[in-house]
């Protein structure tokens, strides 16, 4: 689309790293357990961080969570805790590092009970991504639903504005700014 793109109002045009992510990744529809497992675990680390914080570290954390694999981090131990507290290339926060290891538990709870993740995520918008008016806005009514569910699933280190966040991120809510040239229909 060339040098004069128009992107969403949040996208930091000076940063190479937030604009690819802007254009090839966020608000695509993704379907892809795997992906999805890895924006899931991305956003619970981003709760009171830019996500260009976690965007410079997502290839260390993909080394640090030996490729983003849900049965891998699930199995991971005291010891494995202490070790990623001690690298300086993620986010080391011991709260968030736990809550990855339960939310990987409960990531792979839903996986053997609705078949994906998938299924279980877009399940709430019958499969179908919604469009949304372009507004600063961090919830919704989808949100709250869903981030209730996750926490009576046992899910850890997450609130509705970082589910509302990964909605946007996987597509299922629609929200490209209105004069964005991503904007799907």
């Amino acid at each position: 689309m060339g040098k004069k793109c128009r992107r969403c109002g949040w996208v930091n045009q000076n940063d190479p790293i937030y604009i690819k992510y802007h254009d090839e990744e966020w608000g695509i529809p993704l379907h892809d357990d795997h992906a999805l497992y890895e924006l899931f675990l991305l956003e619970t680390f981003q709760a009171g961080l830019s996500w260009a914080t976690i965007l410079h570290k997502r290839e260390n954390f993909r080394r640090a969570y030996e490729g983003f694999h849900p049965e891998r981090v699930a199995a991971f131990d005291a010891a494995k805790i202490d070790t990623l507290m001690q690298d300086a290339g993620i986010v080391r926060n011991r709260r968030k590092i736990e809550a990855s290891i339960t939310n990987s538990r409960v990531f792979l709870d839903i996986v053997r009970e609705y078949g994906s993740f998938d299924a279980y995520i877009w399940g709430f918008t019958e499969g179908k991504s919604i469009r949304e008016s372009w507004e600063l806005r961090t919830t919704s009514p989808l949100s709250d639903r869903i981030t209730k569910d996750l926490k009576r699933c046992g899910m850890k280190f997450i609130g509705s504005t970082s589910i509302y966040s990964t909605l946007q991120a996987i597509g299922v809510l629609a929200a490209h700014a209105e004069d964005c040239d991503w904007r799907l229909p």
